[in-house]
């Protein structure tokens, strides 16, 4: 190893095990790296204090799609992309360490950190972070998984214990992690919460047991920001820095070293862990390779994969020809970037208005206006009822979903719904575009339109891509990653928060579509559904047995509209006849393909040993009962197109022994 640590004192070391000032570490009076963190995940906000005045300023930077837009895309290679953009930007600023992916689940859509995460499903949330850190790291700079764990909301985030089973624990909350951690990340961030009592930064059941020793973790743990209580049962438990300063945390670790609490072989592990962290931040750094412009290209390219059509009556869209009014308010000039808190970007880059981009793409046939000022009622609503179809650009931002509060509805604000009832009066051919960062509850007006298309919190790149995907110049591919549910009610935690002391996960593995599907509960657009303006035929779904419990399942998808598309295809499996209380389904792999019209290419998705298995908590293992299970093939978790039932015969030895991936 580069860095010695013989060559550091005592005093150095416990230095080395908090922050430095916000966002650096310490450096051993120079006998190592400066090294610097800064917050994503939605592009790099490294924050920079003026030397002249004080101030801290944020350094300006290209303004990705959140997070919750790329797992729309239901694409690991954009998610790639999008990580491998973002730290270009790190490399050109001196940043270390991304602090990013969050995999959290999406557990309730009141969370007002939800635009930060990927999915209600622990699979497609920790596929794509797995991406996501690869395409970062490709670059030589850090990341930081994270909330580690169990942090799904952010009521009292700082105070309240997350109460959770070890079955759902295992099956729902940890598998996202797990998998994002086949990238090696340089970093897991602990998060502020209690687990069942106990910090998460001082858990030694979830840190050094089930991190390390069984999935198998060596690098840097870090504290989310001020979430160290204790210093020295935070390196007991296997934590290396506590940030973001030293605080008392010096001297806790040094008082317990003192009294024989804390031993010099665990500082030096943890000193040995951020060593060989150092070390990495100064050897693996590559070149850019991108250029402003390129990285800005990339971000339209994301979004336009992102964006999910969830209703096309009369196939209204594309808009082709006519008088189009775009209205809605500054959602049309400047679009929505992103949620409040930590991730959110400084861009220098304004996009040019929706109906200026429309103007551009329809050319001659067609009359673009926009309202001049934002929700000018009488205005909008006489030039809304003179257009042939009116666009509406409407949403919450980073004002109503932000890091540090939730939402206490998930509807649109009452003033935007009663402007899209108005006009919906005025205007039949009504298209809604949704600026949110979360689902939403879509039931006042949905009906009323005649075509509703999300958005989401799309950075700088919304307003072209959404511009392509409007006016047909690209098609629709994104698919939903949760459930938008008819009301809030429906959801399995309903409009209850914890009660500040305790967070009670009483639902256990019926999370998100789990939830909906299992309790048959009708949905307003189910998990993994997005239209396109092509259609698609499944056909003939061949199985086959690779070994006991491996499988390769394969058919075929025809693309049989008349313009060129990608469809994303879901693999989901069904326990037929479990002992225990299982989900209707649950997702096990997917794929997005591209189809020429007219098309047809052969598809393949695998099953292995955990795609049948749950997590029994008496044995302590992964666990498949003998017996059918039925291998689904989707479009949506609601609209499976192929299905065939196999069974599952192991000896009782074999059905308990496995536990990868």
């Amino acid at each position: 190893m580069k860095y010695d640590i013989k060559q550091l004192t005592l005093d150095e070391k416990l230095a080395l095990l908090c922050g430095k000032d916000g966002w650096r570490l310490e450096t051993a009076n120079g006998k190592l790296p400066s090294v610097w963190l800064s917050d994503g995940p939605n592009g790099l906000r490294k924050r920079v204090k003026n030397e002249e005045t004080g101030e801290l300023t944020t350094v300006k930077a290209t303004a990705m799609p959140n997070i919750h837009l790329i797992a729309n895309t239901w694409d690991p290679e954009l998610a790639y992309l999008d990580g491998a953009t973002i730290a270009d930007e790190c490399l050109e600023n001196d940043v270390d360490v991304l602090l990013a992916p969050g995999v959290n689940i999406k557990r309730t859509p009141l969370c007002g950190r939800n635009f930060e995460y990927f999915s209600e499903d622990p699979y497609l949330a920790g596929t794509l972070a797995k991406a996501y850190i690869e395409g970062v790291q490709s670059k030589g700079v850090g990341t930081s998984l994270k909330h580690y764990c169990l942090n799904n909301r952010e009521f009292c985030r700082t105070c309240q214990s997350s109460e959770v089973d070890e079955r759902t624990l295992r099956e729902i909350y940890l598998p996202a992690f797990e998998i994002a951690l086949q990238a090696k990340p340089w970093t897991v961030m602990c998060s502020y919460n209690l687990v069942n009592g106990v910090w998460a930064s001082e858990n030694k059941w979830l840190l050094q047991d089930i991190l390390r020793d069984e999935f198998g973790y060596d690098g840097v743990i870090v504290s989310d920001w001020n979430a160290v209580r204790s210093g020295w049962r935070a390196v007991k438990a296997s934590l290396d820095l506590c940030m973001p300063y030293r605080f008392n945390h010096f001297e806790n670790v040094k008082t317990a070293y003192e009294n024989g609490w804390l031993t010099e072989e665990e500082i030096d592990a943890c000193i040995t862990r951020l060593l060989a962290f150092m070390e990495k931040t100064q050897t693996q750094k590559q070149s850019v390779t991108t250029t402003k412009e390129q990285r800005h290209e990339n971000a339209v390219k994301i979004v336009r994969e992102g964006i999910v059509l969830m209703k096309n009556d009369d196939g209204i869209l594309p808009l082709k020809q006519g008088n189009i009014f775009v209205g809605g308010g500054w959602f049309n000039t400047c679009n929505a970037y992103g949620g409040g808190g930590s991730a959110y970007v400084q861009s220098e880059y304004l996009p040019q208005p929706l109906h200026e981009q429309l103007a551009e793409r329809l050319g001659d046939k067609a009359n673009v206006f926009a309202d001049v000022l934002p929700f000018m009622l009488r205005q909008e609503y006489e030039l809304c009822s003179r257009a042939d179809v009116a666009v509406l650009c409407v949403g919450t931002g980073k004002n109503i979903e932000f890091e540090g509060g939730d939402r206490t509805d998930i509807r649109l604000p009452i003033e935007q719904e009663e402007f899209i009832v108005n006009c919906a009066k005025r205007n039949p051919n009504t298209v809604v575009v949704l600026n949110t960062g979360s689902a939403i509850d879509v039931s006042a007006w949905v009906d009323k339109v005649k075509a509703v298309v999300l958005l989401g919190f799309a950075g700088e790149g919304g307003m072209e891509a959404l511009a392509d995907i409007l006016t047909g110049k690209a098609c629709p591919c994104g698919k939903l990653s949760e459930t938008f549910p008819v009301c809030l009610e429906d959801t399995p935690t309903g409009s209850a928060h914890g009660n500040g002391f305790y967070e009670r996960y009483d639902e256990g593995v019926f999370v998100g579509y789990r939830w909906f599907d299992s309790k048959e509960k009708q949905v307003q657009f189910p998990f993994g559904y997005g239209l396109s303006y092509a259609k698609f035929e499944y056909s003939d779904m061949q199985i086959k047995k690779l070994s006991e419990t491996d499988y390769e399942v394969s058919f075929t998808v025809t693309n049989v509209g008349d313009c060129d598309a990608k469809e994303i295809s879901q693999l989901y499996v069904r326990d037929v006849c479990a002992m225990v209380s299982r989900p209707d389904k649950e997702l096990k792999d997917f794929v997005k393909t591209s189809l020429k019209a007219g098309e047809s290419k052969r598809v393949s998705m695998n099953l292995n040993y955990r795609s049948f298995a749950f997590y029994s908590v008496p044995l302590k293992k992964w666990h498949i009962e003998n017996g059918d299970f039925d291998i689904l093939i989707g479009a949506s978790s609601r609209d499976i197109r192929l299905q065939r039932r196999i069974e599952i015969t192991l000896p009782e030895t074999e059905q308990y022994t496995k536990t990868a991936l």
